[in-house]
């Protein structure tokens, strides 16, 4: 009879347990921060969407707001890209950032990014030398800078070793073929790559030796349309586009090209032909500095209104004696004037507490 009441007792209890659980039943550790679809983007939403042939959203974030505007719109990759070398760092080139620097902005997004799958790329020089270099490259990439993958640039035997190496240790990694702008020593420049025969069997080839190192995804960069076709009917990972047309598995831009943040003349060279801007923050930016440094210059900024802390009259006034008392006398007028002042604009009279 005591077996049976204490059944009884515990059923209402072990329902209460089972209502209260958030951990999903695929997941095979529990945490504190329990995952599941809705909260947070990975390898296997990827692979959902991509069956379902549903586009995936990707934006570059190289800073912690950046990371927090992605998060809230709901983008399913956030990389963080070698373009912070140009975009942020205001080189010509992807090619002079460091490791360091990349794990300084990968771990700024992860702070921000709390939904979106983190891809942190992996600099010029930081994984060349050997699978062991890119290795070691990638698990800092993720130990350091909070990321979830990794993105290595081009397909050759090389490269196509260093990424098989990669996800072999455990960590997740995409490709990146066509237009590779670490590459631009041997490629002369920013020029897109499958304009011919040759040169577009090479893309759909690299892209294949990729996706057999296993990497999860391929980014196809400045290659034409039907070249971008072929390659995403070839593979049976996602492709994502950029600057290779409508036919990709998904899209991805840079974040300061999409918004127009770079308005300036100088920088119009850094942003590529084919991005649409969907926003011209630049303008805004800059309007709002022009609107600042006005009112600062003429003295209308900070009025009442932006300066909130007060000190009663009678303290301003036993403030100004102690200022006496210690010879600072200008320092006391300055004080008494600036409350004078500053009860005239606020259109009151002095008072006491």
């Amino acid at each position: 009879m005591a077996f049976l009441t204490t059944i009884a007792r515990a059923k209402p209890f072990a329902r209460f347990l089972r209502c209260m659980s958030n951990i999903p039943e695929s997941t095979v550790y529990g945490g504190p921060k329990a995952q599941s679809p809705n909260q947070r983007v990975t390898l296997a939403t990827l692979r959902r969407k991509h069956r379902r042939r549903e586009p995936i959203t990707v934006v570059t974030a190289y800073d912690y707001p950046s990371a927090v505007h992605l998060d809230m719109a709901g983008i399913d990759i956030c990389l963080v890209g070698d373009s912070a070398a140009m975009v942020v760092h205001g080189h010509d080139t992807t090619l002079p950032i460091s490791l360091d620097e990349i794990l300084v902005h990968c771990r700024a997004v992860a702070r921000g990014a709390k939904t979106p799958l983190l891809v942190g790329d992996l600099p010029f020089g930081s994984y060349e030398s050997s699978s062991n270099q890119a290795v070691d490259t990638a698990v800092r990439i993720l130990k350091e800078g909070g990321m979830d993958a990794i993105k290595l640039e081009g397909a050759s035997p090389a490269r196509i070793s260093a990424a098989k190496a990669i996800v072999e240790s455990g960590i997740a990694v995409m490709g990146h073929v066509g237009l590779t702008p670490q590459a631009i020593s041997v490629l002369g420049g920013f020029r897109p790559q499958g304009k011919n025969v040759v040169s577009a069997v090479k893309v759909v080839e690299t892209a294949l030796a990729l996706q057999d190192a296993g990497c999860f995804a391929v980014v196809l960069e400045c290659v034409p349309g039907p070249v971008a076709a072929a390659a995403t009917s070839a593979l049976r990972i996602p492709t994502i586009g950029i600057g290779a047309g409508p036919f990709c598995s998904g899209q991805v831009l840079v974040y300061h090209d999409l918004l127009g943040m770079l308005q300036h003349p100088h920088h119009a060279k850094v942003t590529p032909k084919f991005c649409k801007q969907y926003a011209q923050v630049g303008d805004v930016v800059n309007k709002a500095l022009l609107e600042y440094k006005k009112e600062v210059t003429n003295g209308s900024f900070p009025g009442p209104a932006h300066t909130p802390y007060e000190i009663s009259p009678s303290d301003v006034g036993d403030f100004s004696n102690e200022l006496q008392k210690l010879g600072l006398g200008k320092a006391a007028s300055a004080a008494a004037e600036a409350a004078e002042k500053n009860n005239k604009s606020e259109g009151g009279s002095p008072t006491s507490d």
